[in-house]
């Protein structure tokens, strides 16, 4: 089966997962992907197929006789997706013989252009795969679930000799917390690759430090017509707060390695108000000033409103991986040449969010990201190439190649 087949099967399982949530998994829903995937490596020889009661998927392909000694490599995507455009049935759409230029998804008011997106001109000619305008699609990540299904059944199939061989598919990733009950000496990889990125023959290893900052501004609400020199507007302060920001330093101003400060989400009145940020630096020195930034704005708050008006609370969310692929960077060698054999551009880059690789890499399991052909995550854009998904099969096989040598 080739791997879009696979992917058509599985977008239409919707797997959204829920930040609100206290469960693990956090959907219930990503068990019913989780089920057809177990029968589907049963069916392909996989062993030792584990699905837990946290909705973690695990499952080996024993190493070719005279190969156990060679390194375990391990292979992960997740299984659920956003839950924005994701509250009906997903219906996904394939355009053959695409144009490169605008397309109207379905019957929707969505256009796919390359005005918006550049790259769309060089897919011209492929087979495009989108939904109908009004859901996700669902190639994040099941695209990279549909890629390690097929290398494993072309390994198979073709009888090309491998090591120990090891895949995962997890909940959660998409809220942050798809590592979080990641089993490491379940899997049994030494290594290991996420299939989460985007253009096929994307390798990255360079993740954000990461981290949530949110601000609670106690004001003092008293009658506007009586309230010189004792109103504290709490609204007023937290905009206050913002304005002291570098007003550049936010996602719509920085690219490549620049971090940023990302305002997601505000609520106040008079007598209380909230900001809640994320904060991104690949760089550790200027991520830890970017917190000393913050924590200099509450001190001055309080230095002027008076004390217990603004308190700020940081959370540690994810560090970068790239202080531990330092260490193995083989794993970035042989994904560049496993790139070049299957005639695929290597493109290392450096990752402008996280994925579960950086956290497992914390963990003790090396694991940096690779492309799975697929663009515009986490909206109705969402497409992908049968032609990209079949250039990441190929690198895949060849990096299982690799290691067996």
């Amino acid at each position: 089966m080739k791997a879009y087949e696979r992917l058509l099967n599985y977008v239409v399982v919707r797997t959204p997962s829920d930040e609100n949530s206290e469960t693990v998994p956090s959907s219930t829903c990503q068990f019913d992907l989780a089920r057809l995937l177990e029968a589907e490596m049963k069916e392909l020889g996989l062993t030792d197929v584990i699905l837990d009661d946290q909705c973690y998927l695990y499952g080996k392909l024993p190493a070719t006789e005279g190969l156990e000694d060679k390194p375990a490599i391990g292979f992960i995507a997740h299984m659920d997706t956003v839950s924005d455009f994701c509250d009906h049935d997903i219906k996904p759409i394939v355009t053959e013989n695409y144009d490169g230029g605008e397309l109207r998804l379905g019957t929707s008011d969505t256009i796919l252009s390359p005005k918006n997106f550049p790259h769309l001109a060089d897919l011209k000619g492929r087979t495009l795969i989108t939904s109908d305008g009004t859901t996700v699609l669902g190639a994040d990540d099941k695209a990279g679930i549909a890629e390690i299904m097929t290398m494993i059944e072309r390994i198979q199939e073709e009888k090309i000799p491998h090591g120990p061989l090891c895949v995962a598919f997890t909940p959660d990733e998409e809220i942050g917390t798809g590592a979080s009950h990641f089993n490491v000496e379940q899997f049994g990889a030494d290594y290991g690759y996420t299939l989460d990125g985007d253009t096929e023959g994307e390798i990255q290893y360079e993740n954000f430090n990461a981290c949530k900052a949110d601000f609670v501004i106690k004001g003092f609400n008293v009658h506007p017509g009586s309230s010189k020199d004792t109103m504290i507007n709490a609204s007023l302060v937290a905009m206050e707060i913002n304005n002291a920001l570098p007003s550049m330093e936010t996602p719509r101003g920085t690219e490549d390695y620049e971090g940023f400060y990302h305002l997601m989400s505000m609520s106040g009145e008079v007598a209380e108000a909230e900001l809640h940020y994320i904060v991104r630096d690949h760089d550790k020195d200027l991520f830890e000033a970017k917190k000393k930034t913050l924590k200099l704005i509450e001190k001055d708050m309080n230095e002027k409103w008076g004390e217990g008006t603004v308190a700020l609370t940081i959370s540690e969310q994810y560090r970068n991986m790239a202080e531990i692929i330092a260490t193995c960077m083989h794993l970035i060698d042989n994904a560049k040449k496993a790139c070049e054999n299957a005639d695929v551009t290597p493109l290392v880059l450096p990752i402008r969010g996280g994925t579960d690789g950086c956290q497992l890499s914390f963990k003790g399991l090396p694991c940096p990201n690779l492309g799975t052909g697929g663009h515009a995550y986490h909206g109705p854009y969402e497409h992908i190439t049968v032609e990209g998904m079949d250039k990441s099969v190929d690198v895949v096989t060849e990096l299982v190649k690799l290691y067996a040598m």
